[in-house]
């Protein structure tokens, strides 16, 4: 007898992490809308960083410009790569999980009731309540049943890696675009001092809606995401003043 028929109520596969409470739905669309958001605010800090560092060096626009362009076309690929390589990882390990699922429902899918019940019963319902349940469940949709319940997948809503990709491209080159723009089109004479200010702007609430998103307390990520782009701000400009000097 397999130790998962020996303890039938007992926790998930080994091998295989449970989720409690599963996963998808409105928690799954948040995840993505925040990450979207910490996306936007990467773009805002890295381009801003680069253009105010470049003008601390030089008055020339074109060379802002074309310092400021390269680093949005550049963090663009390389926040999509990254994003691509992380998510498909997670979709060949949920895709692979879902196999040895589906595997176990035809092997012994007995013993797959009795876990789900077990399940159940963990997340509070009576043995009773929670057998009746796993038995329709299994009746309807085996496979999704134990997806969502046991291992917390959305059979439905696997991972897309060039989804991922994509929307973490569109994001960053959403939050560099303000800086970028915003120093080009400001008059010569104050153009770092408005980009500064419209970018702890932009910093301000992108920290208080990722907070938000993720029920964090919303003051400290403001001060944090502001204190974190004015350093980086700070830095920039003056290595570019130094070095401009000295050209």
């Amino acid at each position: 007898m397999s130790p998962k028929a020996r303890h039938p109520a007992s926790a998930t596969h080994a091998g295989e992490p449970g989720v409690p409470g599963g996963g998808g739905g409105v928690r799954g669309r948040l995840n993505w809308l925040r990450a979207g958001v910490m996306g936007a605010n990467d773009g805002v800090v890295s381009t801003a960083g680069l253009v105010v560092g470049v003008a601390g060096a030089t008055t020339d626009q074109g060379a802002i410009a074309v310092a400021g362009v390269s680093g949005l076309v550049s963090g663009a690929i390389s926040m999509a790569a990254g994003e691509y390589l992380s998510t498909s990882t997670q979709r060949d390990s949920e895709l692979a999980m879902l196999d040895t699922e589906r595997r176990e429902l035809a092997e012994q899918p007995e013993a797959e009731r009795d876990e789900l019940a077990g399940l159940l019963v963990e997340r509070g319902l009576s043995e009773e309540t929670a057998r009746e349940a796993a038995e329709q469940m299994m009746a309807r949709d085996p496979l999704a049943a134990h997806a969502r319940v046991e291992l917390g997948i959305d059979p439905d809503d696997i991972t897309n890696p060039w989804a991922a990709a994509f929307a973490s491209a569109v994001s960053f080159v959403t939050g560099a675009a303000l800086p970028l723009l915003v120093i080009l089109l400001a008059p010569d004479d104050i153009r770092v001092v408005v980009t500064v200010l419209s970018v702890l702007v932009a910093l301000a609430i992108t920290g208080f809606t990722s907070a938000t998103l993720g029920y964090a307390p919303r003051t400290r990520a403001v001060v944090r995401n502001v204190a974190g782009g004015a350093l980086a701000m700070g830095v920039t400009y003056g290595i570019g003043s130094l070095l401009g000097t000295q050209v």
